[in-house]
């Protein structure tokens, strides 16, 4: 059959393994349009999977993409059929009429809805929300939690809906009965309801020092961060990353040979690159990981179809595609007056879109280490550069981990890092 006459159940294929330790295989065959490699595999990263290797390839009207994937971590629960329709919501079709009205249906920014939880303070809390959020497919923009003096949490989330069905109440009821089962007494109550037009505005963030400002977002990595991730033995690997450049190999097209440390996102992170860079990626291959480091070969050309020739073009990028290997997200941890502040930033896409599972990771890891959270807030900053995704907690004391011990925050530091790296 023809790609005009292909059906439209063909476009995504979601292939199981045949063991349960066998990856699952995702295939999209559908006409191509740019930036839809980083699209589909920030769904991937939503739905907590891992790509073990991938191929993909485009003649620049029609593209073929082949991923394996795992659930990390292997207990994950994956509904299949709700991400076949994910990544098919991102696919143009093959047919002009539905063509035209996804492009009008993609225009549309999804609707902002407010979730208010109140209920008794306790350990994990706000990690046992998001995980229920994630599990039903809502994505958290933005976030605000605040600690009341006698021991009650009101969380504000600002969610979308992966599956555009918020607008029933049965899905608004179907969220709610979920958070309670999960919160049990500890739940006072639960709201749901459509954001009212002064919230679709971005958020900003409350004031950040100067010096805060330049640590977590200077390219390089500041002394003092250096030294709180040598606790980590993985990141001097990181620092062993490289890009080579080839423009001999083919007449057509510039060769990219990445080898780095393996890290949760890796793929989604180069792929964004090439999005915001206007780069086309015409054939790629990611290799299966090989004692913990990655490659991968990528034939890529300029929006205009040519190769990347000029040398100043191809430091720029290298230096980005680095940039995001070294350091796709940034962790420190500061005062904030008299309290202990923790504060994770990653950049955001051209389009505005954030790294999906950040809060859900960093939650984990406070829990995983027994520390409670006072208050917590997602918002945006621009640098010259780009605009940053920040989230900011205010850490509560506890005896595991005093929050005045120098060695006590890097622990904490450490642990979110390693988390969000997946190490």
């Amino acid at each position: 059959m023809n790609r005009m006459g292909m059906s439209w159940e063909d476009v995504v294929l979601i292939e199981g393994g045949k063991t349960s330790t066998d990856p699952t295989v995702v295939t999209v065959n559908c006409p191509d349009k740019a930036g839809l490699g980083c699209d589909l595999l920030r769904i991937v990263l939503e739905f907590g999977l891992y790509v073990i290797r991938g191929d993909f390839s485009t003649d620049g009207k029609w593209c073929y993409i082949v991923l394996w994937v795992v659930p990390r971590p292997s207990s994950l629960r994956v509904d299949w059929e709700s991400l076949n329709k994910r990544l098919l919501s991102c696919c143009p079709s093959c047919l002009p009429t539905f063509y035209l009205n996804q492009l009008s249906d993609c225009a549309k920014p999804p609707q902002l809805y407010l979730l208010k939880v109140f209920s008794l303070d306790r350990k994990g809390l706000i990690h046992d929300v998001t995980k229920v959020l994630c599990e039903l497919e809502l994505a958290i923009q933005r976030v605000k939690v605040m600690t009341t003096p006698d021991g009650k949490v009101l969380d504000l989330f600002f969610i979308t809906d992966g599956m555009d069905l918020l607008h029933t109440n049965i899905r608004r009821e179907e969220t709610c009965e979920h958070l309670r089962g999960v919160l049990g007494e500890c739940c006072i109550s639960c709201e749901l309801q459509l954001a009212g037009p002064e919230y679709n505005i971005q958020q900003g963030l409350s004031c950040i020092s100067e010096a805060v400002a330049e640590e977590l977002f200077s390219c390089e990595l500041s002394a003092k961060e250096d030294r709180a991730q040598t606790l980590s033995a993985d990141v001097s690997k990181v620092k062993k990353a490289s890009i080579t450049v080839d423009n001999l190999l083919s007449p057509t097209h510039t060769l990219l040979q990445i080898h780095c440390l393996d890290q949760k996102g890796l793929v989604y992170d180069i792929l964004k690159i090439s999005k915001d860079c206007d780069i086309r990626i015409v054939h790629g291959r990611i290799s299966s990981s090989v004692k913990g480091y990655r490659s991968l070969d990528l034939f890529i050309q300029k929006e205009d179809g040519k190769k990347i020739v000029d040398n100043d073009n191809q430091v720029a990028l290298c230096s980005r595609l680095k940039e995001e290997m070294l350091h796709p997200l940034r962790v420190i941890i500061t005062n904030r007056g008299p309290d202990t502040e923790l504060l994770v930033a990653n950049p955001v896409e051209l389009s505005g879109k954030g790294r999906p599972r950040v809060f859900y990771d960093v939650t984990l890891a406070l829990k995983t280490l027994g520390i409670c959270v006072f208050s917590a807030e997602i918002g945006r900053h621009s640098t010259p550069l780009r605009q940053w995704e920040v989230y900011r907690f205010l850490l509560d004391e506890s005896r595991g981990f005093p929050l005045t011990n120098n060695r006590a925050k890097r622990d904490i530091v450490d642990q979110v890092r390693r988390t969000l790296m997946g190490w």
